[in-house]
């Protein structure tokens, strides 16, 4: 089934919704008739009127037809609900930092504390730097610069920065550079017990503090005197192996059928799957090279004869270009959309009646517990996953119940008349 993407976009100095999936006739006969939609050519693109109307009216039409993916479209609309609410709101500022500031602290530490800033609604990440003050937005500026100069991932650099920018945009007029440990501690102990964050999400705004305090400030190393909360141990989400074949079977589309094999049979990331260059596919070795996964490590995993048959059935259909992506997006000359693939395996779920959660990333981890299951050594694991520390690549021995097999349960040793 094909996959409609929706995404904010200016045309003509008017904003628009720009509409992307491959080429499909019928389907521009559903977009004209069902929401008016107009073809841009500077843009590449069909366009329809920005409103939640003319997206539920077109996600209504496809139905049935195609898979629609609206994420970027809800958080615009979120976010320009947000931006709304922030402007009304400004008159209102010095009463909204002294009702939050009562809510963090005890009346014992009013007049150290923090001015917090609050809307009343879920904290935003993507906060514009407009909105802080100049010595902190100067501080974010400084902080994205050394963090590209560092070399860090786009991802890693999206997630520093968001996380930052929460905090400085709740801090308001106080800079972060005047701030002390204590107080620091006050914004943790905030993230705790108001916002209630998760573990994780607190990790990952620790470091991004810690990298600002730290690496741009140069200050020292102080941030080991702050505790951290103690994760939860999960195990990864994975499918078994007649779960695989219900996914597989239930995906009639080659091109997505042959991504999630791909996914499945080397135990790939869903950036590596996307990312994947059709030179990089090596029939003669049977082997692929994957350049610059997690880290920026490039490394060389095991071409699965199944796949490879797959693969070149995909080949003869879609024609991919020997120096381009293998699996192309809207335009020829970009990956396919990460986003587009996991809905691609939700709606194969779907058909096979699987309700276990489970993304792309469940059939990467699918992939090292039936190796487990098989015996295959946790080191070439490892080394296939393209894992820094053996730690990780261990969990999936708990995953694996290749030892539980062996194991008599006491229940069955009863002799029990049932």
């Amino acid at each position: 089934m094909t996959t409609v993407t929706i995404n904010p976009l200016v045309h003509n100095d008017i904003q628009v919704v720009g509409i992307y999936f491959e080429k499909d006739i019928q389907l521009n006969s559903v977009l004209q008739k069902a929401v008016s939609a107009k073809w841009s050519r500077s843009k590449k693109c069909w366009y329809m009127n920005c409103t939640k109307e003319t997206c539920n009216k077109l996600n209504v039409a496809l139905k049935g037809s195609a898979i629609l993916d609206g994420k970027a479209m809800r958080d615009y609309f979120k976010q320009s609900a947000v931006e709304t609410q922030i402007s009304a709101s400004k008159n209102n500022a010095l009463d909204a930092d002294a009702q939050v500031h009562s809510r963090v602290h005890s009346k014992t530490h009013r007049s150290t504390s923090l001015q917090l800033q609050t809307t009343g609604k879920p904290e935003k990440k993507s906060v514009h730097p407009n909105r802080l003050c100049d010595a902190n937005a100067d501080a974010l500026s400084k902080f994205n610069q050394t963090l590209v100069l560092k070399g860090y991932s786009p991802s890693t650099i999206r997630t520093y920065v968001g996380e930052l920018s929460v905090f400085l945009q709740t801090l308001g007029n106080t800079t972060a550079e005047s701030l002390a440990l204590e107080r620091i501690k006050d914004y943790l102990f905030y993230c705790h017990t108001t916002l209630k964050l998760s573990e994780h999400t607190i990790h990952s705004r620790m470091n991004a503090m810690k990298f600002y305090y730290e690496q741009v400030l140069g200050r020292e190393k102080f941030f080991w005197e702050i505790p951290r909360p103690k994760k939860p141990y999960l195990l990864p989400n994975f499918f078994n192996q007649d779960e695989i074949v219900a996914i597989l079977k239930g995906t009639i589309n080659i091109k997505h059928k042959t991504m999630l094999m791909l996914a499945y049979s080397s135990g790939l990331r869903v950036s590596e799957v996307v990312a994947m260059k059709t030179y990089n596919i090596d029939s003669k070795r049977m082997c692929m090279k994957i350049e610059q996964g997690k880290g920026k490590k490039d490394r060389m995993v095991g071409l699965s004869p199944v796949l490879l048959v797959m693969l070149r059935e995909y080949c003869r259909e879609y024609k991919p270009k020997k120096e381009g992506y293998l699996f192309m997006g809207q335009n020829p000359e970009e990956m396919y959309s990460t986003r587009s693939l996991q809905l691609v395996l939700t709606a194969a779920k779907k058909r096979a009646g699987i309700m276990k959660p489970g993304s792309i990333h469940a059939l990467r981890h699918s992939f090292a517990t039936h190796l487990v299951d098989r015996g295959t050594d946790v080191t070439i694991i490892q080394k296939i996953m393209g894992h820094n520390d053996i730690k990780t690549t261990m969990r999936y021995l708990h995953t694996s119940n290749k030892d539980l097999l062996k194991i008599l349960s006491p229940l069955d040793s009863l002799n029990l008349e049932i």
